[in-house]
This record gives C-alpha cells, structure tokens and sequence, in this order.
C-alpha cells in the first residue's frame, strides 16, 4: 500500500526511540528514565484529579504549568510555552522558527531527531562536526543560517557548553533564533534561562521527563521572548489545541512545586554518576566527563556491540549507536546504586 504514500513518508528516515524490552528482572539503562519515582506530593495531585471533572477538555494553554514556571524563572506566563514532552515543543519550533531559506545548524553527532524534524518539515539543514574529543565549539558556527540549535549537554556525549561561549554565539547571531535543548541540563550544567531577557533570539527548551520522573505524562517547556512564544502557540493551534491532559498540568505543577524532592534525587544521581565513572575507569573504559543523568564510554580491547548484546544476556540493556565516530561507545544511563552496581558486576565477569 506504499503506493498511496506521499513523498515525505517515501524519503524520511523516522527517529528510533529507546527500545522499551521486556525482558525479566530487566536493569533498564537505555532511555535515560530516572530510576527514582516522581515525587509523593505528584501521586497524591493525580489522585485527586480522577474526578467528574475528567469529561471536560484540559486548559488548553496549560496556564497553570505556565505560570508556575514563570514564577520559578522569574519571567512573565507569556515568556512560556508548554507541550507535550520536549519532542512535540521541538517539532513546533522547527516549524515556527527554524524553516527558512539558510539551512539550519547543529552538530554532526546529537539528537537524531533534529535531521528527521528537517526531513518531515523540508528544512535545509547543515551538520557541524564536534571536536575530535566529541566537544561543541561554537567558533564553528560562523555561517548565514535560519537558525542554531544544540543540546546542552550534547546527547548523546554528555559533554556540556560554557555559558561563556553560548553568549559569545548569542552577541554575534543576531539574525536567527538558536535554540538551546536542555533536556539534561539539571544534571550538573549552567542552564540558559538566565539569558533570555537579554537576548531576544534565545528559546531554551527543557522536559520534565528526566530530573522530575514525569516521562510517562510527557511535558515538556520551552522559554524564550513573548513574541517568539506567540509563534509556537500560533503553530500549536493549527495542530493540536489541547496538547496537554489534565493528568499532564496537574502532575508537572505539582513536580515543579516540589524543589526539595527534585534536589535531593537529582544530587543522588549526580553522586551515582561520579562514583560508576570512577569505576569504570578502573575498568578500563575511556569515559567522556559527563554533566547529564548517562555516560558515554567505550573500552579499547572490546567491540561495543558486542558489549551490550553480553549485557542484555543478563538482563542489562544499554544503548548502543551504529553511527559513525561514536559506533564503539555506549550509552548508559545511571540507574540506582543497586542497578549500577550490578552492571560494575556484570562488566567485571564479561571483561574477564
């Protein structure tokens, strides 16, 4: 039936997500999921949100979600948009404000969703080569373009920007949006909310699938000036005008009013990352210093595919990428202590 598909749907390579297995005593280490559970005072809003009230449509612009980020970040409810998970406020941002005629800008080893955003929306593209130690330098994107965007912390490396630099970037491009994807940014990098006021060509996008543990509702944000905002609401309303679920605002007000809980698990992964870098290392693995909730490793004496596939013999997933320049890493997100210990343990009999 491929005969009735459009040209789109005949050339896009489609994005491939994290595989969800389900294999059993399963250690998850793949999709970068927080192991810790939301926070109580999250389960106990739901609770009380199965209501009467669930045959009434949600707040389509999520006000409540807005205005508690506002109030976090000190701006204004109309410097907010809010979505469903970081992906949907990307793919409005790729149509809002990155489809011009320059080609947009971003590294060569990323977010693979950001070339097939550009394939789905016909938007020319340009991949900027990391660093020989898989570093961002924004000294290389010098060129016209319709727009920069870049994780910080790059995905999948963990290696983060300086703010520094993001500035330096922001002072000499003036003319297009640069979009800063800070999915990983709790983690242990300098987020740049804090420079929005002052330039108005910045949007930071962030989720609250990682540090807040809200995967399974999907939330994501982005922050940026009112008028940039009012694009992606415009994009927003010609596609989905009730993005998000009742379920959706009143868990992500309730995780974002919980700062003592978010700061207590996120440092508990933070410690938990350090300490399996630093056996690992041991081990004999190169390791990227990573500043998100993965690291990115590689051993000199193994085949990284063959590593995860001996990993998931025993239960251990892993995420390896096939693409050039980073096709002998893997990907592993931090679990607990116990989940990180056992992978050290099954490292240690795979290696010997």
């Amino acid at each position: 039936m491929s005969r009735f598909w459009s040209s789109i749907v005949h050339n896009i390579t489609p994005y491939i997500p994290g595989e969800q297995p389900k294999l059993n005593n399963l250690i998850k280490l793949n999709t970068n999921e927080n192991p810790y559970p939301p926070s109580p005072k999250v389960l106990d809003a739901l609770r009380e949100e199965i209501a009467d009230s669930l045959r009434l449509y949600p707040d389509p612009y999520a006000d409540r979600v807005k205005t508690t980020l506002a109030s976090l970040y000190t701006l204004s409810p109309q410097h907010v948009f809010a979505g469903n998970g970081s992906d949907e406020v990307l793919a409005f941002l790729f149509q809002a404000l990155l489809k011009h005629d320059h080609p947009i800008l971003f590294p060569d080893v990323t977010y693979s969703f950001y070339p097939v955003y550009c394939q789905l929306y016909e938007i020319p593209y340009k991949a900027i080569p990391v660093t020989a130690d898989l570093d961002i330098n924004l000294d290389d994107y010098c060129h016209p373009n319709g727009g920069i965007i870049f994780p910080n912390p790059n995905a999948p490396t963990g290696l983060p920007v300086s703010q520094t630099d993001i500035e330096k970037l922001l002072l000499r491009n003036t003319e297009s949006v640069v979009v800063i994807d800070e999915a990983y940014v709790d983690f242990g990098t300098e987020s740049s909310i804090s420079l929005i006021q002052k330039y108005p060509n910045l949007v930071v996008v962030q989720t609250l699938s990682k540090a807040r543990s809200l995967a399974g509702l999907r939330v994501g944000f982005a922050i940026g000036h009112p008028e940039l905002i009012e694009a992606l609401e415009r994009v927003k309303n010609s596609f989905n005008s009730f993005p998000l679920s009742r379920f959706a605002i009143t868990g992500a007000v309730a995780a974002l009013e919980d700062q003592d809980y978010f700061e207590k698990t996120r440092q508990q992964i933070i410690r938990t990352r350090d300490i399996l870098m630093a056996h690992m290392e041991e081990m004999g693995f190169f390791i990227l210093p990573s500043r998100a909730n993965f690291i990115f490793v590689h051993h000199p004496n193994y085949n990284a595919r063959d590593l995860a596939q001996q990993l998931r013999m025993r239960s251990i997933v892993v995420r390896h990428f096939p693409f050039p320049r980073i096709n002998q890493y893997l990907r592993i997100t931090v679990g607990t202590d116990e989940q990180c210990n056992a992978l050290l343990a099954a490292l240690t009999e795979i290696l010997s």
